[in-house]
């Protein structure tokens, strides 16, 4: 990273140290840069305080549900609307659904981290789309992006028309700047970019590294908790949000949107980061995995991996989600005569799962294994569970209590396959001969 870099990666922790949040998901919150920003008793009057101008962002139908309805009423220095003609750019490793370029594929499959971006890639530049479902134009599916950059986003902006980004860092911290104030992510946290929210992404390290899921579908939310009650799993109070922040800045920027897949990019004479204050639950969002309630058994048996989802995007059959974010956090294990690891298992959904930290406790780690950066899939149905080596070790383990604290590892569930695109289908970090993992099983059957 040059000198320059270095000093734009220092403002950036200054930044990011200084920020303030309010807290709880799905909240109605309201934040002002400039006292008096926000007006009183209603959302559009005829001149809005300051000389703003009053623009409402829906990222739901206006007839939906009052539960799942998303929308925030913005008061910025400029309307959204107040740009020229966007043109098609060049989208590199990015894309989006529907994924024609294969057939869905039925073999497990594990990739190594990405190699290091080119000098000068910023995190826009560095998306790169493994695969996906559903359609974007549909809104359905979803798709697994990861990132690599060295390079802060300068003088340029990005927004996704397509669905909400979960971006998960395993290798330096982001500081995002949205149209609604900014967010820190380090490793060990998640952001959550609404639909149509536009940001900037600068680096609080000299590089950065992680997963994106996109979502086309209805919008991330909490799960319901059934039979456990009213508290555990993800608590609303630990999510984050911004409070106002803006940019008055005059001078070419690029914004690019996401539409359909594909990239378009107008030139604009001013920051859209311009919003001085602003209200509604159509929000970002950072969220701490560590702070995570894990629910699990205290008798016997592995429950089913359900109980760690942190976030669920509901479709029209109940329970069936089009895509889940499950983590497995830090927590003790103490099932009495119990395979304590996750069990072998053919599943109706389709499993991405990344490393943030560690080993996790049914993969074994290390090179030629499952590292941070790294990510398998396994399709529906596609036979999976621990490899040999775990399988040995937790067959014969001494059934104390244990504590599973060296590791941080998450899951993007989708209840469609997801196909690959021919990038990663061919990339050189995919890992050959992943099948071996589970060659060696013995046979132990006695009659």
């Amino acid at each position: 990273m040059s000198g320059l870099g270095q000093a734009r990666s220092e403002r950036a922790r200054k930044t990011a140290d200084a920020l303030e949040y309010a807290t709880g998901f799905g909240n109605e919150h309201a934040s002002e840069a400039v006292p008096g920003a926000l007006p009183t008793g209603r959302n559009s009057p005829q001149r809005a305080p300051l000389g703003l101008y009053a623009e409402q962002l829906s990222g739901s139908a206006f007839t939906e549900p009052r539960d799942a309805n998303r929308r925030s009423w913005l008061y910025r220095i400029r309307p959204s609307a107040a740009h020229p003609p966007l043109v098609r750019v060049d989208g590199g490793s990015l894309g989006g659904a529907p994924f024609t370029e294969a057939v869905p594929d039925p073999n497990r499959l594990r990739w190594d981290p990405l190699p290091d971006p080119a000098p000068g890639t910023d995190w826009l530049a560095g998306l790169w789309t493994l695969g996906g479902n559903g359609d974007a134009a549909a809104r359905t599916g979803m798709a697994v992006h990861l990132y690599h950059a060295d390079t802060a986003m300068t003088d340029r902006v990005f927004g996704n028309a397509d669905g909400e980004l979960l971006i998960v860092p395993e290798l330096g911290g982001l500081l995002l700047l949205t149209e609604l104030g900014a967010l820190a992510a380090r490793p060990g946290e998640v952001a959550l970019i609404p639909r149509g929210v536009r940001f900037r992404v600068e680096l609080l390290d000299d590089r950065a590294r992680g997963y994106v899921c996109e979502n086309y579908g209805a919008p991330f939310r909490l799960p319901d908790l059934g039979p456990i009650g009213a508290n555990g799993l993800a608590n609303a109070r630990d999510f984050r949000a911004p409070t106002a922040r803006f940019e008055d800045v005059s001078g070419p920027v690029e914004v690019v949107t996401k539409y359909c897949g594909n990239l378009w990019s107008a030139t604009y004479d001013h920051s859209p980061l311009d919003v001085v204050a602003w209200h509604g639950n159509h929000v970002p969002y950072v969220y701490d995995l560590r702070r995570f309630n894990v629910i699990g058994s205290i008798s016997y048996d592995h429950p089913d991996p359900s109980i760690f989802t942190v976030l669920t995007a509901p479709t029209d059959t109940p329970g069936l989600a089009g895509v889940d974010f499950v983590v497995f956090a830090p927590r003790w294990l103490v099932g009495e005569d119990t395979f304590r690891p996750p069990y072998f298992h053919r599943n109706v959904m389709s499993e991405y799962m990344g490393l943030i930290e560690g080993a996790y406790d049914a993969k074994t780690a290390g090179k030629g294994g499952f590292v941070p950066g790294g990510g398998s899939l396994h399709n529906m149905m596609s036979a999976h569970g621990p490899d040999r080596d775990t399988f040995e070790r937790a067959s014969a383990a001494e059934l104390k209590p244990q504590k599973i604290d060296d590791g941080l590892a998450f899951m993007f569930e989708t209840r469609w396959p997801v196909v690959t695109t021919a990038r990663a289908a061919e990339a050189g970090h995919l890992q050959k001969g992943y099948d071996g993992v589970w060659q060696g099983l013995e046979r132990h059957f006695r009659s």
